[in-house]
């Protein structure tokens, strides 16, 4: 068994018209669990950690069908909170061609909105644990909830955890009187590690990153503005050691450029550009690399360099795969990554390839 993970945060259904239909077109929806914290629950499990997921789910057929799917690959699902209404859904619109993807969120009072302080007993949950993960869009959808996520925060870092944290910035979900950097701004400035894209990372820092215009494999990015910009990130959040970032340009809907970089223990790392067309499903590739570089963080410690490749590597695969969930193995995923190390990509292979 790998490293221990705990993650908290809600898992929802995705309903998508099958053949790129529109939401008001078709009479059947193809239904996928999915959500940050739980995408990235999976993916640490599939590549072989153990991995407690922390949600609040309803007493109901659905929310039962909603954990045994995430006991299907092997999540820990004994430290979930039942109760609530509903289970939260979303109705995906693919993107196809020249028509950008949509999404329509019906979440309203779904069982994590209602989550409160003291429901969760973090110090049993936690013990054993080396990194705790969590997003913003836990603290966005209540009061209670966020209070409830900032316990298990403040808990990991009693115990002397890794805390990871995901940006997730969602601005329509902060309503509840709140605004978002007042508490995110507290709360990153305890964490280890920070994620986020772009405009997420210029929203938490309050500086302009470098454009990334990609059309080819060979664009020259601006890694003198991306230092000058992560070393602004590590006065701000001094107690962060790693900042890491995938960055993507989108051409259209099927063809996409993807890059990574992280700014780890005061130096910068980045990878090649991989050119990924066609896209099958871009949901969850966000996550799929968060959890790979999580994975890599504690599988290769201190290797920067091959944690960032095998991110990368990782969330360029799940644009091949259907649903929310990147179901790579750690071995799939060097062996993709060293076929991009063949191709130039990579400087050097993500482990010795065999003749």
């Amino acid at each position: 068994m790998g490293t221990k993970f705990v993650t908290m945060g809600e898992i929802m259904l995705r309903m998508t018209r099958p053949n790129y239909q529109r939401v008001i077109q078709g009479r059947t929806f193809d239904g996928y669990y999915g959500g940050s914290e739980a995408n990235v629950a999976v993916s640490l499990s599939m590549m072989g950690d153990e991995v407690d997921y922390i949600t609040r789910l309803p007493n109901n057929n659905l929310g039962n069908d909603c954990r045994n799917e995430l006991r299907k690959y092997n999540v820990g699902t004994d430290n979930i909170i039942w109760g609530g209404t509903r289970l939260g859904k979303y109705f995906f619109e693919q993107a196809a061609s020249v028509r950008g993807s949509s999404i329509y969120y019906d979440r309203e009072h779904s069982s994590l909105m209602s989550l409160r302080s003291h429901m969760i007993y973090w110090p049993d949950i936690l013990k054993g644990a080396e990194a705790f993960h969590w997003s913003g869009i836990s603290c966005a959808l209540s009061e209670s909830a966020s209070d409830a996520t900032l316990e298990g925060l403040d808990e990991a870092l009693r115990a002397g955890i890794h805390t990871s944290f995901d940006i997730n910035y969602r601005k329509n979900l902060w309503k509840y009187g709140m605004e978002a950097m007042d508490v995110l701004v507290p709360a990153a400035k305890r964490c280890h590690i920070i994620f986020g894209d772009t405009g997420e990372m210029q929203m938490l820092v309050g500086q302009k990153l470098p454009a990334f215009e990609a059309m080819s494999t060979d664009y020259k990015m601006d890694l003198p503005g991306y230092e000058k910009f992560f070393e602004a990130a590590q006065k701000k959040y001094p107690n962060c050691r790693h900042f890491v970032m995938a960055i993507r340009n989108v051409v259209s809907a099927n063809h996409h450029f993807l890059t990574g970089m992280t700014f780890s223990d005061g130096q910068l790392y980045h990878t090649g550009i991989i050119e990924i067309e066609p896209v099958l499903d871009p949901m969850g590739v966000g996550d799929a690399f968060i959890a790979a570089f999580l994975h890599a963080h504690f599988r290769w410690r201190g290797k920067h360099q091959k944690q960032l490749d095998y991110a990368l590597t990782a969330s360029a695969m799940k644009n091949t795969i259907m649903g929310d969930f990147n179901l790579l193995s750690e071995q799939e995923v060097i062996e993709a990554g060293n076929e991009f190390y063949k191709k130039g990509i990579f400087k050097e292979a993500i482990a010795p390839i065999l003749v």
